[in-house]
């Protein structure tokens, strides 16, 4: 069935056209201004008056929600959940995230996540949070499973995980961390600093390209050391993770990095733990009790863990946080991790990419997703 979406705005992740139309099957036939339409016959209409189209939405850090956890779901679970964050909040790609655990449970969600992704689209790579991290900066990550940088290791969890590994965030400061880049480097996967105590010195020697979660569970920026933050704001070929729920980060904070980056260097994530999409009450992340209150997520010790953002929420609030525009918001939120991850398919409305779109509101609220021209 080929459907297009007439009258609409549609936001390319290029440029913005004011009245355009979208043509699309598995994938997107025909993108233009309505000047350029031309009818096809029993192809399905749908009129776009006061909506806008946007791509689909790519979160390349997200540990769960739903209720489901990508650490010990089963492939149906997995499958459910991502089924979800489609439909509620737009991500037609996803990178399900692991976190520092041990050996055996990460072999094991290696496993289960290579399984979920033969049979759903939406899964498009895994990152491994950990478990080679600072025991300084762990945050939510439980110290006992944090271990030495183990290219053999990754090598073996890649296997599992049919290739799909993608991303590793890990502390280049730490020993053993230079054979574990050599490693990456060779096998295609983007090298992440997170959870690190890292210098700029230390930094300047490190073969990373992408930082995990700004701001968040590394070394901050004092007047006599810029640390993880001062390293990834001052080095432009640097791409930076924003969780932004105004939890983690003040707005203001949000805004500097904006200011600084640039949209082109910005992927808006959720982090998100399986206790999104369920409200307040108890939850659990790594097997540490978390209290969810008025959408943000906590340990005991008043550690955050995680989040329970949706990502159609952070699209927003990239917006009201900063200055970006329309056409920057995407770029953080879908054409950045497409470039960065050789999604060469996704991240923008084209013909010949995968119909991988969102119709939104006005005001930018998800009304309906698209996932290789099917409705979720």
């Amino acid at each position: 069935m080929v459907t297009v979406i007439k009258h609409a705005c549609i936001c390319t992740g290029e440029t913005i056209i004011a009245d355009g139309y979208i043509r699309f099957a598995k994938t997107i036939l025909a993108v233009g201004p309505m000047t350029d339409f031309q009818p096809l016959a029993n192809e399905k209409v749908i009129w776009g008056q006061g909506k806008i189209i946007v791509p689909g939405f790519i979160d390349v850090h997200s540990h769960g929600g739903y209720g489901i956890d990508a650490m010990n779901a089963t492939p149906n679970e997995l499958i459910k959940m991502v089924q979800l964050m489609a439909k509620n909040e737009g991500i037609t790609s996803y990178f399900c995230t692991t976190m520092t655990q041990s050996v055996d449970q990460i072999s094991h969600a290696m496993q289960t996540i290579a399984t979920a992704a033969q049979h759903t689209p939406l899964i498009q790579g895994i990152h491994l949070e950990g478990p080679f991290i600072a025991p300084k900066f762990k945050g939510a990550q439980p110290a006992a499973a944090i271990i030495a940088p183990d290219p053999a290791l990754v090598a073996n969890w890649q296997k599992q995980a049919n290739g799909l590994i993608k991303l590793i965030t890990y502390a280049p400061e730490i020993t053993g961390a230079t054979a574990l880049e050599t490693f990456c480097l060779q096998q295609g996967i983007t090298l992440s600093i997170g959870h690190s105590a890292a210098t700029r010195a230390q930094l300047k020697n490190s073969a990373a390209t992408h930082v995990t979660h700004l701001y968040n569970a590394q070394s901050l920026a004092v007047h006599r050391e810029p640390g993880v933050m001062g390293h990834a704001l001052l080095e432009p070929n640097l791409t930076v993770e924003l969780i932004m729920d105004g939890f983690h980060n003040a707005p203001d904070m949000v805004d500097l990095a904006y200011r600084l980056k640039g949209a082109t260097r910005i992927e808006l994530i959720t982090d998100s733990m399986r206790a999104k999409g369920l409200g307040d009450g108890k939850s659990e992340l790594g097997g540490q009790a978390v209290t969810v209150s008025d959408n943000e997520a906590r340990l005991a010790d008043g550690t955050i863990a995680g989040s329970v953002l949706r990502f159609d929420d952070a699209f927003r609030n990239s917006m009201r946080f900063t200055s970006a525009t329309l056409l920057d918001a995407v770029k953080m939120a879908s054409v950045n991790q497409a470039t960065e991850f050789g999604l060469s398919q996704k991240g923008s409305l084209a013909a010949g990419k995968d119909a991988d779109l969102n119709i939104l509101s006005a005001d930018y609220h998800l009304q309906a997703t698209y996932c290789l021209g099917q409705a979720i």
